[in-house]
């Protein structure tokens, strides 16, 4: 709810504070006192886009306080979280226009970005005139609002969550089709490299040991010679026989020694025991590099074979088995596909079928629902001195989406058998100012909180047809807050707030202010809109029947 409106320096208002009350709040003036000015500045620091010029003639910068009673619940905590700032009950917004056209704004002393601003005035306020094209006359929003209108929160949830699943289940058999045509399209490719790399069946580490292997083989013959005699220089003809000559003499004469001959027959038994060990070594060696020639074409067939793959494939030698179980697996997409296909496909239908009947409920309980507000918008148009108008909700099958697959917009005749077409299109500007109010008080839900201003909505009627308008503006306004400009004094007179925009001139300035009124400024000013400039006796007197009859 509005609480109060600070202005300084916005176009002809020097300074101006004005405090707001629940209820029908109703200003009025003469035409070009000011309140289109009013709602200009208000305009300005919810964010709204308007005059490009707003600064007043001679100030450096304007500036627009505004500040806003938040109830728990209030849909503007969630605008607020989403942008990092904390609220309690009170909401203060701020901007400022600066005369080179910088514009700064602030919630509660935190700057924030245009955008912010916006999104956050469309949980405060709501704004209703002829050439209101954001709210009820944009068709864009007509669905939302028949949804609204006939509680469809949980449908809606509903049709959403099958839409993703729908949508979800689409995108996974695409893909899956697009593996399977991808395989198909290498299967003779996969199915010859799969067998070659089975065939040949390389393991991890086999390339480097083939490879070493072959270097041995390689090099045997020279280095088997070498072997050899040191094979033969280990034997008994050589060291083995040395040492054992060595041992025998010495163990014939160690008794005669006095022990100190232990410690050499010590070293030649180590001595021995080693001797053995290489001899040992030598043999083995001698025996790998026995070997027939067809076994160095082997080795070296297979390490060509290995190499010749790998480049082949552009993978190293080592990764010839992770790369061969990688093309199993694509084959394997190809030789499953028909049964993946086959799931995917159910899986689709019955994701196509929950949606359909979704969507399908959703439908149903819009016709119902627009059935209903037709009936609501006719009896609301009668007393609107409208009866012969024919209001329509219709209903079209549209695109499927996440939120159905209707195209909803409110539609018009003026008279019975006049074609029917949009409100902004048929209606004429009286006609339109109400049609809007009726279809205002039809969709108002449950006050959450949202400040509704009617700009001039009673522009061209009068007599009991102002009554009724004035009226259902004081039925919007019972347990919360509606701001009216008007010229109609029997609108006037329902309000429960009434402030009179005036506009003042001296020698270097006009300005223009608003004046909050009491009863008998309250009678006089209602007077002067039944008679004009000059207020009479008889003026006052309906002035006071017409406040008198809205008690």
């Amino acid at each position: 709810m509005l609480r109060g409106l600070d202005i300084r320096d916005m176009l002809i208002i020097d300074r101006l504070e004005l405090a707001f009350q629940p209820g029908l709040n109703v200003l009025t003036g003469e035409t070009g006192a000011g309140k289109s000015i009013l709602l200009d500045s208000l305009g300005f620091v919810l964010g709204w886009r308007g005059r490009a010029e707003l600064v007043r003639q001679g100030a450096d910068q304007g500036e627009v306080t505004a500040w806003f009673d938040l109830p728990a619940g209030h849909p503007a905590f969630a605008v607020l979280a989403d942008a990092g700032i904390s609220a309690e009950d009170e909401l203060i917004l701020r901007r400022v226009n600066t005369r080179d056209g910088r514009k700064t704004a602030w919630i509660n002393d935190r700057r924030v970005s245009g955008e912010v601003l916006r999104n956050l005035s469309e949980t405060l306020v709501e704004l209703h005139g002829q050439h209101d094209d954001r709210g009820l006359l944009n068709p864009r929003g007509h669905q939302d609002m028949l949804d609204t209108y006939a509680g469809l929160a949980p449908d809606l949830d509903k049709t959403r969550a099958a839409w993703r699943q729908l949508a979800e289940t689409q995108k996974a058999l695409a893909a899956a089709q697009a593996r399977i045509a991808a395989a198909q399209a290498e299967e003779e490719y996969l199915r010859h490299a799969v067998a070659e790399l089975d065939a040949l069946s390389p393991e991890a580490g086999e390339e480097a040991a083939l490879d070493t292997q072959r270097r041995m083989m390689q090099a045997a013959e020279k280095i088997r010679v070498d072997i050899s005699k040191a094979g033969e220089a280990l034997g008994l003809n050589g060291a083995e026989g040395m040492v054992s000559d060595a041992s025998r003499w010495l163990i014939g004469v160690a008794g005669k020694a006095e022990g100190q001959l232990d410690e050499p027959l010590a070293a030649i038994e180590r001595a021995q025991l080693a001797l053995d060990d290489a001899q040992n070594g030598v043999a083995r060696c001698l025996d790998a590099l026995s070997f027939d020639t067809t076994d160095l074409e082997n080795v070296e067939e297979r390490l060509f074979a290995i190499r010749g793959l790998a480049r082949k494939h552009g993978v190293l030698a080592d990764d010839l088995r992770g790369f061969a179980d990688d093309l199993r697996a694509r084959l394997a997409v190809l030789d499953d596909g028909a049964r993946d296909l086959k799931v995917l496909n159910g899986n689709l239908q019955t994701a196509q079928a929950i949606y359909a009947e979704a969507a399908a409920q959703l439908t149903q309980k819009r016709q119902n629902a627009a059935k209903a507000l037709d009936q609501a918008m006719a009896a609301e148009l009668a007393p609107l001195k409208m009866e012969r108008a024919v209001f329509a909700t219709d209903i079209n099958t549209a695109d499927p989406g996440p939120t159905g697959q209707d195209a909803v917009a409110f539609t018009v005749a003026t008279n019975p058998g006049a074609p029917a077409g949009p409100l902004n299109k048929i209606a004429s500007g009286g006609e339109l100012s109400r049609f809007l109010l009726a279809l205002k008080v039809c969709l108002t839900q449950a006050d959450a909180g949202l400040t509704m201003i009617f700009d001039e909505i009673d522009r061209g009627v009068g007599g009991a047809t102002a009554d009724a308008v004035g009226r259902r503006l004081a039925e919007l306004a019972d347990g919360g807050q509606v701001l009216v400009v008007t010229h109609s004094p029997q609108v006037a007179a329902l309000g429960g707030h009434h402030w009179r925009v005036e506009k003042r001139q001296n020698d270097t300035a006009t300005t223009s202010t608003v004046v909050a009124l009491d009863a008998a400024a309250r009678v006089d000013e209602i007077a002067r809109m039944i008679s004009g400039d000059r207020v009479t006796d008889a003026a006052r007197a309906a002035a006071q029947a017409l406040i008198a009859g809205q008690k």
